[in-house]
């Protein structure tokens, strides 16, 4: 009772990255609360899949093993989750802002009228004063976005109502194993109890995954730029650029909404998460909403002519000069001292 839970998406028979890192932070803030981390996992086929989370700290797994709660759909995982809240009644419920989760989420929190914080990019526990009611609350989860597109960081609280629901995007959060050998205990639920028959009205009769076009998530290098690029013409000169020292190609969103480079490579909270050993930032002037998707990489460069950037002032290394004189140079040097 009163625990913090983590729903973990599926693919096939594999938790998702998201739900990974997800377990990873609900460790820290279970701790932090004293109280149990708990799983959640709905599919079929599922044996043994506890094997998969127990390593990241996880003191329970509540499994939901039957044929029609895989692949995904709305109606039977939502009976799942609301009908095992109801009983279990956690005082935190997290979820990846995925597809899934998007779709999930609110379904669950306006069944359970608990409220919802979607795409947080941070988690912590505090104390919250309600002044006009003269209340402290205690433990509460601050769940921190971007807001105002990206202009200030908001942290929101839901001192009243409960599960405290949030949504954070994949790759916001570091995946670390705690324990190898962690033990938890397994609860397999019957399903019938929590679905309704009526449930599963819509059935996936065919399901077709697209492959991703680029590997950006899982880089160790990315070169990524942004609109001081100029064009689409000189935005290609990363792929090259990329070829030569074997990175990804990333984008802020400027360059994105610019037509320099497709959506799928735009890199910040309207984007993805990178964690790169090494970012070399091209012609971005560094908005909060691009920071937020690239701020953990372990090595950044900046390559910008404005010494004034807002980029230059996380970068380890800034080169001050326009990317048309930059980048070739860089380019040519590379290739003659690594032959």
């Amino acid at each position: 009772m009163n625990n913090l839970f983590v729903y973990c998406e599926l693919e096939e028979s594999t938790v998702a990255d998201v739900s990974l890192e997800l377990l990873t932070k609900g460790r820290s803030l279970a701790d932090r609360l004293g109280c149990k981390l708990e799983a959640i996992v709905a599919g079929s086929n599922l044996k043994g899949i506890e094997k998969q989370v127990f390593p990241y700290g996880v003191d329970v797994v509540h499994v939901f093993d039957a044929p029609g709660l895989y692949p995904y759909t709305s109606l039977p995982h939502t009976s799942v989750l609301v009908n095992l809240f109801k009983a279990e009644k956690p005082q935190i419920c997290l979820m990846g802002a995925t597809i899934i989760g998007r779709d999930l989420g609110p379904r669950v929190s306006s069944a359970l009228f608990s409220g919802l914080t979607a795409d947080c990019t941070a988690l912590e526990i505090g104390e919250f004063e309600d002044k006009k009611n003269n209340k402290v609350y205690k433990d509460i989860l601050y769940q921190i976005r971007p807001a105002f597109g990206g202009n200030i960081v908001a942290t929101i609280v839901n001192p009243e109502n409960r599960p405290q629901m949030a949504t954070v995007r994949e790759g916001v959060m570091k995946k670390a194993i705690l324990d190898p050998a962690y033990k938890g205990e397994v609860v397999n639920h019957d399903v019938s109890k929590y679905v309704a028959d009526t449930d599963y009205v819509v059935k996936v009769i065919e399901r077709h995954v697209a492959k991703s076009k680029n590997n950006l998530k899982s880089a160790p290098i990315v070169v990524a730029g942004g609109y001081g690029m100029g064009s689409k013409e000189n935005f290609d000169m990363l792929f090259e650029f990329a070829k030569t020292i074997n990175a990804e190609v990333g984008a802020s969103r400027a360059a994105v909404d610019a037509g320099f480079c497709d959506h799928d490579r735009q890199i910040g909270q309207t984007g993805v998460t990178v964690r790169p050993k090494l970012y070399i930032a091209c012609g971005i002037s560094g908005q909060i909403q691009h920071i937020a998707g690239m701020q953990e990489s372990s090595l950044i460069i900046s390559i910008n002519n404005d010494p004034d950037a807002p980029i230059n002032t996380i970068a380890d290394y800034v080169i001050n000069g326009t990317v048309e004189e930059v980048i070739p140079k860089m380019i040519k040097y590379y290739k003659k001292n690594s032959k």
